[in-house]
């Protein structure tokens, strides 16, 4: 299964695509797919509905996916986690994870337009896979126990203006990836049970139409796992928080491909979680 949010931004209502590919209403179970949801077992819950044949029906014509989850508290991003993506920023690989902010209000659903903000030159793409946490992870003792604190997984565009990130940045990374619509997500929330191998999945990025990006998740430098426990050592991760695992090699920041203009077309993907698309306007 795999669940949605759809409808207008901040009108949008909880769904869930069973395995025959029908979308349902979970109104009568949540009044949205959040923190508060996934901590009292709305996953599980969300099973039994679909077993019991106990929701009904949507009809999804014209209705618009939002974020497959809802305010996250936190979006916690890992830098340089893909070793060839480290080599083409001109840096080592690092030896502990790399972390950065994003607001939560940079998240925006999987197709809606990304602004190329103002006096931006250099503004750049990044597929992720995102990790949803489903409990409270703080202090764990070890990487073991860390998946069993992931709800699921979704698709994550991590935008980013390398002027505003290198040239502006005082030294932290923050003020190229938090401006308005940066960071796309979903179109689903597929429960982590659900994903036979988060360490061995395909990941891919395309501009108007031509590949950037084709790697898998088996490059990771930090699993999931350990990225988990490590960031449980410095600070809680709470139910509904996203955490961005780093992306791969083949963004602009190479030199190997223009940065994004308005008008183009960023497309990404990931292997069993679906694909966003978004077209480039300007705040």
């Amino acid at each position: 299964m795999k669940l949605v949010r759809l409808g207008d931004p901040g009108r949008e209502r909880p769904a869930v695509i069973d395995d025959r590919g029908v979308t349902r209403d979970l109104s009568s179970l949540t009044s949205d797919i959040d923190g508060t949801f996934l901590a009292a077992d709305g996953i599980a819950r969300t099973r039994r509905a679909l077993a019991e044949g106990a929701l009904p029906v949507l009809e999804t014509d014209g209705l618009r996916f939002g974020p497959p989850v809802a305010r996250p508290g936190a979006v916690v991003c890992i830098g340089q986690n893909y070793a060839a993506h480290a080599a083409e920023s001109g840096s080592e690989p690092p030896t502990r994870p790399v972390i950065f902010f994003k607001p939560p209000n940079t998240v925006v659903g999987p197709h809606d337009e990304v602004e190329i903000p103002r006096g931006s030159a250099r503004t750049d793409w990044e597929v992720e896979l995102a990790v949803v946490i489903g409990r409270t992870a703080r202090y764990l003792d070890s990487p073991e126990q860390a998946l069993d604190h992931v709800a699921g997984y979704a698709v994550s565009n991590d935008v980013s203006e390398r002027d505003f990130q290198l040239e502006h940045s005082g030294g932290q990374w923050s003020k190229g990836k938090s401006c308005a619509t940066f960071n796309p997500l979903g179109p689903f929330l597929v429960p982590a049970d659900e994903v036979p191998d988060v360490q061995d999945l395909r990941l891919r990025s395309f501009v108007n139409g031509e590949p950037r990006q084709d790697s898998r998740t088996a490059d990771m430098i930090f699993s999931v796992a350990q990225i988990v426990y490590d960031l449980s050592q410095y600070l809680v991760l709470d139910p509904g928080d996203v955490i961005n695992t780093g992306t791969p090699e083949g963004v602009a920041l190479s030199g190997r491909f223009p940065y994004l203009e308005p008008g183009d077309v960023m497309e990404i993907e990931i292997e069993g979680l679906g694909r966003q698309r978004q077209t480039l306007g300007t705040a």
